[in-house]
C-alpha cells in the first residue's frame, strides 16, 4: 500500500550534506544504564505511538525481522541485541504501513531531537530515550556499524522504512531514530 505523499520524512535527510553521516550531539547520558529486561511496550508521545513490543531475530536475508505485518500496531525488540536501558545499543523496528493503511511506524521520520521515546520493561520500569538524530539510510548500503554499534551509553534505535517506494522492491531505504537513555520511572 502507498499514499500519495508517503509518511513523513526527517527534515534532515532533505538537507545538504545530512547523507554524510554527521552525527549531531547525542545529550549527556544522566542516567546509568539498567540491567536486562524484556520491552514490553513503546511509547513515542510526540507521534501518538503507543504499542506493544513483541520479540524478533533474524530474517532469511540476516537482517533484522519486523513483527507480522497483520497487526499494524505492534513493534519488535531485536532479541540478539540488549534490552532498552542496558548499556549498548537496543533495537526497536515496526512497519511504516500494511495492506489495510498506516501502521505503527508511519510518523517516525516526523520525530525532532529532543522528542522522547519510552519504553516499558517487564520488570515495571519504564527507560526513556531522547531523541538525538533521524536519518534516512539506503537499504542496499545499510551502515550497520554506524546504526547497531555501541557508543558507551545506554542507546535505543528505532527503525522503520522509508525513502521511495516500488511494487517490485519495496521500501528502498530505512527511518533510523538514534536516541540515549536519559531517564527512568
Amino acid at each position: 500500500g502507498q499514499y500519495d505523499t508517503g509518511p513523513p520524512q526527517p527534515a534532515r535527510a532533505a538537507a545538504p550534506g545530512a547523507a554524510h553521516g554527521s552525527t549531531p550531539s547525542a545529550p549527556a547520558a544522566r542516567q546509568g544504564p539498567l540491567p536486562r529486561s524484556v520491552p514490553v511496550r513503546v511509547t513515542i508521545p510526540a507521534i501518538l505511538v503507543d504499542a506493544p513490543v513483541i520479540p524478533v531475530g533474524v530474517d532469511e536475508d540476516g537482517a533484522v525481522a519486523a513483527p507480522p505485518p497483520q497487526d499494524a500496531n505492534l513493534a519488535g525488540w531485536f532479541e540478539r541485541a540488549v534490552t532498552p536501558g542496558e548499556q549498548g545499543t537496543a533495537v526497536v523496528v515496526g512497519h511504516v504501513d500494511n495492506s489495510r493503511g498506516p501502521a505503527v511506524f508511519y510518523a517516525l521520520g516526523a520525530l525532532e531531537p529532543g522528542n522522547h521515546v519510552e519504553i516499558r520493561r517487564e520488570d515495571g520500569r519504564t527507560a526513556v530515550f531522547e531523541v538525538y538524530d533521524v536519518q534516512v539510510v539506503a537499504k542496499k548500503n545499510f551502515p550497520g556499524e554506524r546504526v547497531y554499534g555501541a557508543t558507551g551509553s545506554p542507546e535505543l534505535r528505532v527503525i522503520t522504512c522509508g525513502g521511495r517506494y516500488t511494487e517490485q522492491s519495496g521500501y528502498e531505504s530505512n527511518v533510523v531514530v538514534f536516541a540515549r537513555l536519559t531517564d527512568v520511572r
